[in-house]
C-alpha cells in the first residue's frame, strides 16, 4: 500500500475516516468517543498529513512537532481496513520522516485501557512517558479541556534508533 503526503483535495475524505475507526468505542462502552467531531480540517491543514492509499485513502496520520518529538495528533486506519499492518506502517514512515528532521523520538497520547490503544502502540516499541515535558504536559491539558479524563490517558515515546 502506498504512504504519501495528502493532497488538499484529499483532506475532506479523511474525517469520514476518523469517524469510522471511532466506531469501534462504541461497543467498548464509550459511545461519546465515537460520536465526537473528527479533527477539523483547519487543524489538518496546519498538521504534516500522510495516507495510506488504495487507491483512495483509507488511512491517516497527522503529525506536529511537540518538545522535539514528531507529535502524532491523529492517525486513523477505515475498519475495512484494519489488522493489516497499516497504522505500523504508517507510524514507521512518520519514524523515517522525524529522523531525516533530527528529531529524538515518536509521541502520542492514547487511552489507557482499551486493548487495540496502549497495549497496541507498545507492541510497536512505545513506552510511557512518567515525567511530561512541557509540551505534552499542555497536549494533555488540551484534551482534559476537551473532556477527556487525563486519567484515562497516557503518554507514549518511541524513541528513534
Amino acid at each position: 500500500m502506498e504512504i504519501r503526503t495528502a493532497r488538499p483535495d484529499e483532506l475532506p475524505l479523511l474525517p469520514p475516516i476518523e469517524r469510522a475507526s471511532g466506531e469501534v468505542f462504541r461497543d467498548f462502552g464509550m459511545p461519546e468517543i465515537a460520536d465526537d467531531d473528527p479533527m477539523p480540517l483547519s487543524t489538518l491543514a496546519h498538521l504534516r498529513v500522510w495516507v495510506a492509499v488504495d487507491p483512495h485513502p483509507v488511512a491517516w496520520v497527522a503529525v506536529g512537532e511537540v518538545d522535539g518529538a514528531a507529535h502524532v495528533e491523529q492517525i486513523c486506519v477505515h475498519p475495512d481496513h484494519a489488522r493489516r499492518g497499516i497504522g505500523a506502517a504508517l507510524l514507521d514512515h512518520v519514524e523515517r520522516w522525524a529522523a531525516a528532521r533530527g528529531l529524538d523520538a515518536l509521541t502520542l497520547t492514547t487511552f489507557r485501557d482499551i486493548p487495540w490503544n496502549e497495549p497496541y502502540y507498545r507492541r510497536l516499541g512505545f513506552r510511557e512517558v512518567a515525567d511530561l515535558p512541557p509540551g505534552l504536559a499542555a497536549v494533555v491539558a488540551g484534551e482534559a479541556a476537551r473532556g477527556l479524563d487525563p486519567a484515562t490517558r497516557v503518554c507514549l515515546r518511541r524513541p528513534l534508533p
